[in-house]
């Protein structure tokens, strides 16, 4: 794992930085969200550790303290992590095998498959992925364990605005990835797709849907490595 850090361009380290520590502060207001709403500390804690998949853990924790069942509430967090399936295959090789690959499948993210398919040769690649899972995992978990404690004090976290935080992380990490036209095209008709799709899909169905989107995307070729 060392080699890891030792590869990692500078500037990338700083970004995945900033990234693992906006994913802690997102952490932090999900994790105050959960306990403020009514749900024991250890709840969000343990979803972190084991299901550690942001969007999933809102959508559960949201159905469940709007009354819904948790049956329901978990099916709805598979349908929207079936996503992952297509950041599988895209980073495949990148995640490794033996062991490495059920550690590196239970780090996956968003944002890292993102840092990794950003950058030039498999090295680099590599080392994203990892880089960017192992530090989101901690930063993540830690923002929960601390946003749980800080929920039981907080009585309306909607003051703070703290359900946003989420989406404003992952539209900061999208945009320089909109530089390229290919990304673009994909993304706008995945975006299309998810909004005309939302008034009649049940949650997370409109966002399996957008992925149409990738039929647009051509995949830009990789540099060999050094």
């Amino acid at each position: 794992m060392r080699s890891i850090w030792r590869t990692l361009d500078p500037r990338l380290a700083r970004d995945i930085g900033l990234v693992c520590l906006a994913d802690g502060v997102v952490g932090l207001s999900y994790g105050a969200i959960s306990v403020g709403g009514g749900l024991p500390w250890w709840v969000p804690v343990l979803l972190s550790i084991i299901v550690f998949a942001g969007a999933s853990q809102f959508l559960f924790v949201g159905i469940v303290l709007a009354g819904g069942s948790p049956i329901a509430a978990m099916i709805a967090g598979l349908l929207v992590n079936t996503r992952h399936v297509a950041f599988g295959l895209a980073v495949s090789d990148e995640v490794g095998s033996g062991w490495r690959r059920w550690l590196g499948s239970h780090l996956m993210t968003d944002e890292n498959v993102a840092f990794a398919l950003g950058q030039d040769n498999p090295r680099h690649r590599r080392a994203a992925y990892w880089a960017g899972g192992i530090g989101i995992f901690i930063c993540w978990n830690l923002g929960v364990l601390l946003g749980s404690a800080a929920g039981s004090v907080i009585t309306d976290t909607d003051v703070f605005g703290l359900d946003a935080a989420f989406p404003a992380v992952l539209l900061a990490l999208v945009l320089p990835a909109l530089r390229d036209r290919s990304t673009r095209t994909a993304a706008l008709v995945g975006a299309v797709v998810a909004l005309a799709t939302t008034p009649f899909l049940p949650a997370g169905l409109p966002v399996l849907f957008a992925l149409t989107g990738l039929l647009f995307y051509r995949t830009p070729a990789l540099e060999p490595v050094r």
